[in-house]
């Protein structure tokens, strides 16, 4: 039913109409609504019994509490003011940008983490997974139950248990606090600075990679450090597990029910953009708190440079807590449904009735319960359409989340590129791309409002670009070298006459490149016994027994050596190769496929909520996630790492047998690894294509929301 409204004119004194591009408030509701509509156009033959429809004959179905800004006693003439839809975008954006941080800041700082409480990396992993375990346990029951009742609520209490998740981890500092090992470092325990001593624990460290005459062996000790902050660690994960998907399918699905169709998708993917800066933030948080000491209070007597040091890992984790719990208590003011969203429901309705189209049409919602939540499950599992999404979501996030999760190493073992320039360029152009596929294409459809079906075409063909794109990546690669290839199909990558005095059984992976173009698996594979550090912080390798004497065939380098000999000097990293142009091919093609994937993002969100009763939209939602949880996220890395060992090569050593890869067959990695997520890819296609077919008939955007009415009225009477 499409009615426009007339030129806004004054109601009373109490407020007027007025055209969409002003935002305005609806503080009082019942009594704020007289002489809403004094005339109104029909544009269609079926609206024309209802030409004119008086405000007073309209009414709210939600009380005056549910539509006002703030909680308890907390209802303040500004709080109304707030009562919008740009304020929650905003505000839920940053709340999404903050938690989207303490992944990130975790990852920054486990290897602290397990350094301070001596926790086996088998225990971090477990750790891990634990809010993965809440997600799977109970995501369903509390996303139900949540979506029947005051959501932006229900946000905040999902966001104070990110908050006590914070807290917990910074409790592990509070409670055991620094740590001997810390403490025997500082002036105020007994510590003393002494740079001989620093220096020595340095090039101890630094030698454990060079060729060991006399047989050197692993420290095998299975110390394990105080269990008890294992377990309260795992205990904030399970914890953190709830405010994880009461955030997304709650704060999502609320934005869509209080913001007028045609501009939903450009409000989401402002909020995607937002969430996306958060890893940002998390990474450049750890590496500033790990630069200070454990303790900021006390004088360490070690530099950052020294093996001993322990950072403050604590401290990001009160100023991420403090943040999540100011924008979670700011998220819980918000009104269960914003106040002109309840207007254009009112209207709605009165429209509907006025058409002949009364509550018959409605279906009859049935009392919050587990009885009803099962009902609403089987129903939605029936529904063909969001069947094929979920499905279509779950072997598309199958086959994109190896690159999500190893593209770094990927491009780092197949392009010869540095660990750090792989993340740096894996992140700049996630982040450029995504955001401008995630962003453009929210403001596309807002801006055409194309159909169901061509939203679903749109996902098919961006399904076969990206299908398209992870086949060329398995044909784009780096050759070996002629020498690096002798090496490998001889087998010298690892115990050779040379070497075979050296001890190299648990020597780290740490690539030193010969003049003559070979890649060793460390110095002591190559036979060095002594090292220099260059001015520019690099090292030399000379003494090397598996590298010929060609003192013709010394380099420039060598003149920097404070003890020049006839040893060929050797370098840090892989040998050099000639890839440049079949790299930056690959980062084309990696960008045109981040860029296309991302721009889907927002069309299946609408599908998902539109193919739907308006009160399943939280609960489809959350099965949408355990259905990830089940068969995408969890199984995915499992899978693509299982990928890499069959890739290897060369394996480290430890005191329990294999350790990680030294060296892997790029070849065959590329192949196994691209053409895996290919298939994937291509199932995913398929069910989009049967999403394509079940959309039929399927509204995005309503006809009456082509001329929308909003509703001023003074602020609220505290």
């Amino acid at each position: 039913m499409v009615h426009q409204l007339e030129k806004p004119e004054k109601v009373g004194d109490n407020g007027y109409i007025k055209g969409p591009e002003e935002e305005t408030l609806l503080p009082d509701t019942k009594e704020s609504l007289s002489g809403f509509f004094n005339d109104t156009n029909a544009d269609t033959e079926s609206s024309k019994d209802i030409s004119k429809i008086p405000l007073e004959d309209i009414e709210l179905q939600l009380p005056p509490e549910d539509t006002t800004c703030g909680i308890g006693c907390i209802r303040g003439k500004f709080l109304q003011k707030l009562a919008t839809k740009n304020s929650y975008v905003v505000l839920y954006g940053i709340l999404g940008f903050v938690f989207a941080s303490t992944y990130s800041y975790m990852n920054g700082i486990i290897t602290t983490l397990e350094k301070r409480f001596k926790i086996p990396s088998t225990n971090t992993g477990i750790i891990m997974v634990g809010s993965d375990i809440t997600t799977l346990v109970a995501g369903l029951l509390l996303n139900y139950y949540g979506g029947r009742g005051h959501r932006p609520r229900w946000i905040g209490f999902g966001i104070f248990t990110v908050v006590v998740y914070c807290l917990m981890n910074a409790l592990c500092h509070m409670i055991y606090g620094p740590g001997e090992d810390a403490l025997d470092l500082t002036k105020e325990f007994g510590g003393h600075y002494n740079a001989s001593v620093t220096a020595l624990f340095i090039e101890a460290e630094n030698r454990k990679s060079l060729c060991q005459r006399e047989e050197v062996t692993e420290d095998c000790s299975t110390e394990v450090g105080n269990f008890a902050p294992q377990l309260i660690l795992f205990g904030a994960n399970v914890i953190e597990g709830i405010g994880g998907s009461l955030y997304y399918t709650l704060g999502v699905s609320y934005m869509d029910d209080n913001i007028p169709r045609s501009k939903s998708p450009i409000f989401v993917s402002v909020s995607f953009f937002l969430r996306m800066l958060g890893p940002v933030i998390g990474y450049t948080l750890a590496s500033v708190c790990l630069t200070i000491f454990i303790s900021p209070t006390l004088t360490p007597t070690v530099t950052l440079k020294d093996p001993r040091w322990i950072g403050a890992w604590w401290l990001g984790w009160l100023f991420i807590a403090a943040s999540l719990a100011i924008f979670g208590f700011l998220i819980t003011l918000f009104p269960k449904t914003l106040p002109k969203a309840a207007v254009r429901q009112a209207v709605a309705e009165k429209n509907r009735k006025a058409a002949g189209k009364d509550v018959k049409d409605k279906k009859e919602e049935m009392p919050t319960s587990l009885k009803d939540m099962m009902i609403t499950m089987k129903r939605l599992m029936k529904n063909k359409a969001l069947t094929c999404n979920n499905f279509a979501s779950v072997f598309f996030v199958m086959g994109y989340m190896a690159y999500w999760v190893f593209m770094p190493k990927y491009i780092e073992i197949i392009f010869r590129q540095s660990a750090s320039f792989s993340s740096f360029i894996t992140g700049v152009v996630t982040l450029l791309c995504a955001g401008i596929g995630i962003l453009g294409s929210g403001v596309y459809i807002s801006k055409v409002k194309p159909s169901a079906r061509s939203l679903a075409a749109w996902n098919v063909f961006i399904g076969v670009i990206s299908a398209l794109g992870v086949f060329v990546y398995g044909l784009i690669g780096c050759p070996v070298n002629d020498s690096q290839a002798a090496m490998i199909t001889s087998g010298q990558m690892e115990t050779t006459l040379c070497n075979q005095d050296c001890h190299c059984d648990f020597v780290k992976y740490s690539p030193v490149c010969s003049p003559d173009g070979r890649t060793f698996i460390s110095p002591c594979h190559a036979g060095c016994s002594d090292y220099n550090e260059l001015s520019n912080g690099t090292k030399v390798y000379s003494n090397c027994s598996c590298v010929p004497r060609l003192p013709s065939n010394l380099t420039d380098t060598q003149d920097t050596l404070k003890d020049s000999d006839d040893a060929w000097v050797l370098t840090e990293g892989i040998c050099p190769v000639d890839c440049s142009n079949k790299f930056i091919i690959f980062m084309v093609v990696f960008s045109i496929v981040k860029l296309a994937g991302s721009s889907g993002r927002t069309t299946n969100f609408l599908i998902s909520l539109r193919c739907v009763d308006d009160a399943d939209k939280t609960i489809a939602m959350a099965i949408g996630i355990v259905l990830l949880s089940i068969f995408a996220f969890l199984p995915s890395p499992i899978l693509f790492g299982h990928i890499f060992d069959t890739a290897c090569l060369v394996w480290g050593k430890t005191c329990s047998g294999s350790g990680n890869c030294w060296l892997y067959d790029a070849d065959k990695l590329r192949h196994l690894f691209n053409f895996t997520a290919f298939g994937f890819i291509c199932i995913g296609c398929m069910f989009d294509v049967g999403l394509w077919y079940y959309v039929k008939g399927l509204k995005i955007f309503e006809e009456e929301e082509e001329e929308e009415v909003e509703l001023k009225i003074p602020p609220h009477r505290a």
